[in-house]
């Protein structure tokens, strides 16, 4: 018979894994890093790099800050695309950090942030015609997802926006596919993640999900039982 009461675990367990209590100042604790290419009010383009990004099915959600270029057009204006850089490409995402697309600069950005009306020139990247949406893809991010903004509301606490977006298009350089399939090789891609305001990539492959459709010839012992996750591959 367990004498604890509900609720509490023996007094050993407690000290083998001892935790301090912190309190961080953000919270991205790994984080894919995607571009998100809107439209301006004159027609022009804006490119935001953005941290706060996640997918369910078809659908992406994005977290961004209130006062921004980006939120402002999608509030208007809902296409825009969604685009993944490859770890190499970190330096053109951090060109990009600095910049804003509204003018004048919002009280609320941070300190040394400036108004860049060309952001695709001033990150050094390149733009070429989406299919389904007005914004332009970047030409040098291996994924592009081309999107449409359905819901854009205020988070909880009010300092940010929420973007639900459905994905109607995706491309893929040829070199992250599995040949013959439309499925994503996750052997040949590797996002850029943004970790605690640090730029990874990802590591080896440790083992993979029962749900994988992309299964290896050998695999490695899984450290932990397969939890079900919301992925395609």
């Amino acid at each position: 018979m367990n004498p604890a009461p509900p609720g509490h675990l023996p007094a050993q367990t407690a000290v083998a894994h001892a935790h301090v209590e912190i309190e961080p100042s953000i919270l991205y604790f790994g984080t894919p890093v995607v571009l998100l290419s809107t439209e301006n009010e004159d027609g022009s383009f804006n490119l935001a790099p953005i941290s706060s990004a996640w997918a369910l099915g078809q659908t992406v959600v994005l977290g961004l800050g209130r006062e921004g270029q980006t939120a402002y057009n999608l509030g208007v204006r809902p296409d825009l695309v969604i685009n993944l850089p490859a770890p190499a490409q970190w330096p053109a995402v951090e060109r990009l950090a600095p910049l804003t697309g509204r003018h004048p600069v919002p009280a609320t950005k941070p300190a040394g942030c400036r108004f860049e009306p060309d952001k695709f020139a001033a990150a050094g990247l390149t733009g070429e015609p989406s299919q389904l949406v007005r914004p332009p893809r970047v030409a040098e991010c291996p994924l592009q997802l081309e999107a449409r903004a359905e819901r854009v509301r205020p988070d909880v606490a009010g300092g940010f926006v929420i973007v639900e977006a459905a994905v109607c298009k995706v491309h893929a350089d040829p070199g992250i596919v599995v040949p013959g399939t439309d499925h994503i090789d996750p052997a040949a891609w590797s996002p850029l993640v943004y970790n605690f305001r640090h730029y990874f990539g990802l590591g080896p492959e440790l083992g993979h999900s029962y749900r994988t459709q992309t299964p290896r010839n050998t695999e490695s012992p899984a450290a932990e039982p397969a939890v079900e996750r919301p992925v395609r591959n």
